[in-house]
């Protein structure tokens, strides 16, 4: 049996913004109050470019930035992109992964997107190309 080599690049990025849970009672959830996220992007593909990549980690790091700068600060809930749904952990991973599967070669064959409310929390979002 032939083994399937599998390359991987990540990059991670903190930041913080706001939000309020709705459609339930949450307790303190309920009212506006901050997160300081951990984000991580995962690439993960089956073959490498002329120079060795998966994917140039600096243009990684940069469509990552992008999206970190889009949200920083942010009260989740005011952007059209949540508009009638709760900004759950989950949600904040589908969006920012379907935003990032635009900007990303799809040469790769997955895309992960993990976040972190706290040291203990966090949801994934992952796009099989």
């Amino acid at each position: 049996m032939r083994s399937k080599e599998t390359y991987a690049v990540a990059v991670r990025r903190e930041f913080a913004a706001l939000h309020y849970l709705i459609g339930g009672d949450w307790g303190a959830e309920n009212e506006l109050h901050e997160h300081h996220y951990l984000v991580e992007i995962r690439l993960e593909g089956t073959q490498l470019d002329r120079h060795g990549y998966l994917i140039d980690i600096d243009v990684v790091t940069a469509a990552l930035e992008g999206q970190v700068d889009r949200y920083r600060g942010q009260t989740l809930n005011s952007l059209p992109e949540f508009a009638g749904l709760n900004p759950s952990l989950e949600h904040l991973a589908r969006i920012m992964g379907m935003s990032l599967a635009t900007t990303i070669d799809t040469h790769l064959q997955v895309l992960t997107v993990r976040i972190w409310e706290n040291e203990f929390a966090w949801a994934e979002y992952r796009k099989e190309f």
